[in-house]
């Protein structure tokens, strides 16, 4: 399907063809008619499927055909991270270059002044706030903002929210909102947690589902088996011994990457980390730096796994394998947009490997194994594969045996907030 076949104004088709939409992808062929029928949608779409238009482009449309009170927020997007809070803005830029719509992209992470300016525009009213939940909660406790006219709440990346730690932050929100509303809900994966929160602000949806097990054709997926003490050493023979363009290494946690950043940039490379302790304006800058070519490598946690649009990534080292498989098709699938090509690389330690079996019986085939160089080789004791599966399945039967499961894991809250610390 084509835009120009969509109920849509001829304002927004001319900005699309400005910007060179001309074909929709499926989950906005799918999304788009629905919403402009005033339905509320349950969707399912991973990064990289278009699914930023699949709600600004009808809710612009709504938004444009009048009735909706001025100098109020009209529509609410809740975004799990400032990088994806930035990047709306920036499409919203250029959806509503012809229309008479204002806006207002509210994160935190910055000084007084900016938390000033967004209290202004909130209470001045908007058509449109684009927002990340804590800092978003915060204006609502402590400013005069009223939501109270608020017809489109969209949830974008859900699963990553509440993840994140923001389901007590999301429910408290919107009390501050109408009941009657249009509400969107946009999800990669739904486990539990993203079921209950469909359940208590969804009704009667239409639900989408793109498949999030698909990566692109063009990316060469391949995984090492090794020890911990030998990843910095790999990643070292990567880079001395291949020409290698743009790329970003994917860490646990904000330590790693703060360590690895470092041997990196000793060894000469034009490397740049991020992570949640950076200021704001620092995270800013070294994004517009890798998208412009002053850096050619950027170290980071999952904090950008979904929260950047650069379509010339050449590859992507997983130095750490993600607790989620999806968020394995995440990573990978920040290379080989726009039909180029691609590489995805995986470091798998003896204890990843039950994460590795996920990630293969998500992606329903087996990926190719690479050999470890000689010098990486010689640094730990060679491990046989076939070995791991008969230790973990003896490993799991132990513990259940002495109960120990669930008993003295950690809680979801001590999940959530290990989460926020690390990246």
């Amino acid at each position: 399907m084509y835009f120009d076949e969509l109920d849509i104004n001829d304002d927004l088709l001319d900005a699309l063809d400005i910007m060179n939409f001309v074909e929709c992808t499926p989950i906005q062929e799918r999304a788009i008619p629905l919403v402009l029928e005033g339905r509320d949608i349950l969707a399912s779409a991973q990064t990289g499927t278009g699914k930023t238009a699949a709600y600004l482009l009808p809710v612009l449309e709504l938004l444009s055909r009048g009735g909706s009170p001025e100098n109020k927020v009209n529509a609410l997007v809740l975004v799990p991270t400032r990088e994806l809070a930035q990047q709306v803005d920036q499409l919203l830029a250029g959806f509503a270059y012809y229309q008479d719509t204002t806006w207002i992209a509210i994160y935190g992470g910055n000084d007084g002044v900016a938390f000033a300016q967004q209290q202004r525009a909130l209470e001045q009213g908007g058509d449109i706030a684009i927002a990340t939940p804590g800092r978003l909660l915060s204006l609502l406790r402590h400013c005069k903002v009223d939501l109270s006219k608020v017809d489109f709440l969209i949830l974008d990346e859900a699963d990553r929210m509440l993840d994140i730690g923001f389901y007590d932050d999301i429910m408290e929100i919107i009390s501050y909102l109408p009941k009657e509303r249009q509400t969107l809900m946009f999800s990669a994966t739904f486990p539990t947690d993203v079921e209950k929160l469909a359940r208590q602000v969804l009704r009667n949806p239409a639900e989408v589902k793109i498949a999030v097990s698909k990566l692109a054709e063009g990316i060469t997926q391949s995984v090492y088996i090794l020890h911990e003490e030998q990843k910095l050493a790999l990643v070292m023979d990567v880079f001395a011994k291949q020409e290698r363009g743009k790329g970003i290494i994917f860490a646990s946690s904000k330590e790693k990457v703060r360590d690895l950043y470092h041997a990196l940039r000793r060894s000469g490379l034009k490397v740049a980390q991020i992570h949640s302790d950076l200021e704001n304006a620092e995270r800013t800058q070294t994004l517009l730096n890798f998208k412009n070519n002053k850096i050619q490598l950027l170290v980071a946690t999952d904090v950008v796994s979904r929260g950047i649009d650069i379509d010339d990534i050449e590859f992507v080292v997983n130095y750490d394998v993600p607790a989620q498989p999806e968020d394995y098709v995440h990573r990978i699938g920040r290379t080989a947009r726009a039909g180029a090509r691609g590489e995805g690389i995986t470091f798998v330690t003896p204890k990843d490997k039950p994460r590795l079996d996920k990630i293969e019986k998500l992606l329903e085939k087996s990926i190719q194994r690479g050999k470890l160089p000689e010098e990486v080789a010689k640094l730990a004791p060679e491990i046989d594969e076939s070995t791991l599966v008969v230790e973990e399945k003896k490993k799991r039967k132990f513990y259940k045996h002495r109960g120990v499961r669930g008993k003295n894991s950690p809680s979801k809250q001590q999940k959530y907030k290990s989460n926020k610390k690390n990246q």
